[in-house]
């Protein structure tokens, strides 16, 4: 039952997409379309990047293990919405004046964070097959995976430092940012102090 959820899944992550589509055919999108369009898939590429951290932490806490097929699938949406936050301020508000970006990217603080979390969102999309699992290795595959976490956090201080004034949504993202990146610490704390227990000859052996 579940692979076939998975479809349904699929197509309700392009609903954002879908709305801003209609808005944008129906003059739907405010005096500043630009700035609308941006927000929007800021906005959602931050939400898809958190969903996909909570996977594990839900797949572990609910014991729902098939959850686990869906955080690669979540994570290129994550990666499809920020390509989209990225064209939007390329092509619409820059209209791809390489010399302008790259005085904003040096310039503005807020740029250079937002650059960073793409740019870390690269590798993981490039690596999100399985062959690419089995070429790095599950250990190393893991580790490079883990560059999620840093993308996401670049993201909320890209957003926290955009609006400067009002930072009711940005810190609701870092809230469950700080929760997720909480769980992750946990889990490795309590590893850590597992490991002697297991492994007492190892121990024993300094």
């Amino acid at each position: 039952m579940h692979r076939y959820l998975k479809p349904v899944v699929f197509l309700a992550c392009l609903i954002p997409l879908a709305n801003l589509s209609w808005r944008g055919f129906h003059s739907d999108l405010g005096a500043n379309p630009i700035e609308k369009i941006t927000h929007f898939t800021g906005d959602w590429t931050l939400t898809f990047l958190l969903i996909t951290l909570s996977i594990t932490p839900l797949r572990k806490l609910t014991r729902q293990y098939w959850l686990i097929g869906w955080r690669r699938m979540l994570g290129l949406f994550a990666f499809f919405y920020g390509t989209l936050h990225l064209m939007t301020y390329v092509w619409l508000d820059k209209f791809f004046d390489v010399h302008e970006m790259l005085h904003d990217i040096a310039k503005r603080r807020f740029i250079t964070a937002g650059m960073t979390a793409f740019a870390l969102m690269i590798p993981l999309a490039l690596t999100s097959t399985k062959w690419s699992i089995r070429k790095l290795g599950g250990k190393r595959w893991q580790a490079l995976h883990r560059l999620i976490y840093l993308s996401a956090l670049a993201g909320v201080i890209h957003y926290i430092w955009l609006v400067k004034a009002d930072l009711h949504k940005p810190l609701e993202y870092a809230s469950v940012l700080g929760v997720l990146l909480a769980y992750r610490g946990s889990v490795w704390a309590m590893a850590r102090r597992a490991t002697p227990a297991a492994n007492p000859k190892v121990s024993n052996s300094y």
